[in-house]
């Protein structure tokens, strides 16, 4: 008995011998020639798992950069393979004879649908075209879903339709932060009932009026309460958008320019903060992607900021803009509709919130006082920050104590944060009606109620947005398959960088995952570069590297600002009460123009070594240049 239960225990301990091997891929298909995510599993003649823990051999298999892949760990009967490039070739898995069993081998065959790589950018540019042509937002998302779905199931429509509904769009739900933004987003609204329907904006739009007198100062403001919250740009965008809304309103400053105020300081304001909620990411990313960069990753996010030549032109463009009060193109027409018509928006324009929520008035004015507004904007914003610290200081543990207040900030969950604020504003707001006697509890509570089903178009846009994204990023690997098709020279890389991370950003609606994206290829790719490898000196090598870096950052925000299925872009509409296409529309133009102004004078001479502040210099007179010269002043024409 003794000898029975030792060889048992033997047994138990000594590694299951498979007689074989499955291979299952991650899809059915393969999107152009980019690497298959692969898994193994050991089998025994019954094709039922094995709980082998062991090394097999591989033969035929290559990895995405083209290196072979000569083996794999197995644990518990099974071993994952997350990039491999197929070819025509059959995968061999071998392990050797050994005590625990005889030597095994076996094959598979690559069979898997090959989906051109050009398709995956077919779902976002019909989105786009759908769009811009029949100027309806919700079709033209869906659109792009579902043609994105039909490449996958493979061009079944009604499969791919189906696939939509119960697999595409609830999944965006089921992502906790998409969740967080849904549900702020409605108690923002909320709040914004209670508060038009208390009186406090048309009393704070009073006290603003006596200093924002003209279509500069109001523009000025908008642009400054920006720069005021930019530690972070969800926060940025609705705070910003419904705030300033009423003032700009009443100076006859079209929709479409306080849409594009709003979205372009946002995220390019975070981009380049010193501390935001982005900065965790993007510190996280250079560190992971740059383990050999001699310097930390806040230390080489300082040092490329003068290089996010993007961010940093359009915020000041902005200004410019507002200052000398001229346009062009869409936005010079918007702007001449509401100032001479007194129509803020085109006359087919659906904009993302209500009009009743934006023309929502007390039933007693004389009961109008300003604290009602005011108060709950002051909690929002002392809820975000405090919520940040308290966040950050809560997930850093025991590291709190020793940590800075960027370090603090940067590891808060800014979702969570978001959620406490909108929530907790609501609460302030409704507690100042009733305090203020501007209204019941119970027309308060009507009043939130009437401001969050507002929302309602506006998160529609946004959960498709998030669908067509996720399709894009998931499912056809749209930024890998652009970033596959091109390779560039050492001194374009910083401009290519640029150009590649737009289209991503614009394909997937998303800074973040761009972001994800290209620094982990574009990083490593310009830190290969040496001044004896290249023939290029050391100092325009520096520059290089920096150069691209600021690239992806900048390139993000531009795709994001082009782009109708970005969120911020979505919410820069919502808060301004603006139609989302008229908005992408006319943001459009200044965009390519910044994009235009930071290729040919930031990221093209940064490529042979040019200093980024003179870059900065001679960019932004070009663009206050451009502006002089082809900008009209529409409160200067004639009706």
């Amino acid at each position: 008995m003794f000898v029975a239960l030792t060889l048992s225990l033997l047994a138990s301990v000594l590694p299951a011998s498979p007689t074989g091997f499955t291979v299952t891929a991650e899809r059915d298909y393969q999107v152009g020639e980019l690497p298959v995510a692969l898994t193994v599993t050991a089998v025994d003649n019954d094709g039922q798992l094995v709980p082998y823990f062991g090394t097999a051999a591989l033969a035929g298999a290559t990895a995405g950069d083209g290196a072979p892949i000569a083996s794999l760990e197995f644990v518990a009967g099974v071993a994952k393979l997350p990039a491999v490039a197929l070819g025509d070739a059959p995968i061999v898995i071998t392990v050797p004879a050994s005590d625990a069993g005889p030597a095994v081998e076996s094959r598979w065959q690559p069979d898997l649908r090959r989906l051109p790589g050009w398709l995956s950018i077919m779902p976002p540019l019909i989105a786009i075209l759908i769009a811009m042509l029949f100027r309806q937002a919700l079709l033209a998302l869906f659109s792009g879903v579902w043609v994105g779905a039909l490449f996958v199931h493979g061009y079944d429509p009604f499969t791919a339709l189906l696939r939509c509904f119960d697999t595409y769009l609830p999944n965006t739900l089921v992502d906790a932060d998409h969740s967080a933004i849904v549900f702020a987003t409605l108690a923002i609204g909320g709040m914004i009932g209670v508060i038009g329907k208390s009186g406090g904006t048309q009393a704070l739009v009073d006290i603003i009026s006596r200093w924002a007198k003209s279509r500069r100062s109001g523009m000025v403001t908008a642009w400054g309460s920006g720069l005021v919250l930019f530690f972070d740009d969800y926060a940025n965008c609705l705070l910003v958008g419904n705030s300033v809304r009423p003032i700009t309103d009443q100076l006859k400053i079209s929709r479409e320019k306080l849409s594009y105020i709003v979205d372009s300081t946002a995220a390019p304001l975070c981009t380049v903060a010193l501390v935001s909620t982005w900065i965790g990411f993007q510190v996280s990313m250079l560190e992971d992607s740059l383990p050999n960069a001699g310097v930390g990753g806040y230390e080489l996010f300082l040092s490329i900021i003068p290089y996010a030549f993007y961010s940093l032109l359009t915020i000041l463009f902005v200004l410019a803009v507002a200052v000398t009060t001229r346009d062009f193109g869409p936005m010079a027409r918007a702007e001449r509709r509401a100032h001479h018509e007194g129509q803020l928006l085109s006359p087919n324009a659906r904009p993302l919130m209500d009009r009743e929520l934006t023309e929502m008035a007390p039933d007693d004015p004389s009961r109008a006082h300003a604290s009602t507004a005011i108060v709950p904007i002051l909690a929002i914003i002392l809820f975000v920050v405090f919520g940040l610290y308290a966040s950050g200081y809560q997930s850093l543990g025991d590291e709190a104590a020793s940590a800075g207040l960027r370090d603090i900030i940067a590891a808060a969950n800014s979702y969570s944060v978001l959620l406490w604020a909108a929530f907790g504003a609501s609460i302030v707001a409704i507690a100042m009606a009733g305090w203020r006697r501007t209204v019941t509890v119970s027309q308060a509570l009507d009043a939130w109620m009437s401001g969050a089903k507002a929302m309602t178009m506006a998160l529609g846009v946004l959960v498709l947005a998030w669908a067509l994204g996720d399709m894009c990023k998931n499912q056809l690997s749209t930024g890998l398959w652009v970033i596959s098709q091109i390779t560039p020279s050492p001194h374009f890389l910083p401009v290519l960088t640029f150009a590649i991370s737009g289209v991503i950003a614009l394909a997937t609606g998303s800074s973040f995952s761009t972001m994800a994206i290209v620094i982990p290829i574009a990083g490593p790719m310009a830190w290969l570069l040496t001044g004896d490898a290249s023939g290029i000196d050391p100092a325009t090598v520096d520059s290089i590297r920096h150069a691209t870096l600021g690239a992806v950052l900048s390139g993000a925000v531009f795709g994001d600002h082009c782009s109708p299925i970005s969120d911020t872009t979505i919410m820069a509409s919502m808060a301004s009460a603006a139609d989302h296409i008229d908005h992408v529309r006319t943001q459009l133009p200044y965009a390519l123009l910044c994009a235009l102004a930071a290729s040919l004078f930031g990221f093209i001479p940064a490529g042979y070594g040019l200093s980024p502040y003179l870059s900065l210099v001679v960019a932004i007179v070009a663009l206050v240049a451009v502006l002089v010269l082809f900008g009209r002043r529409v409160d200067h024409e004639p009706k």
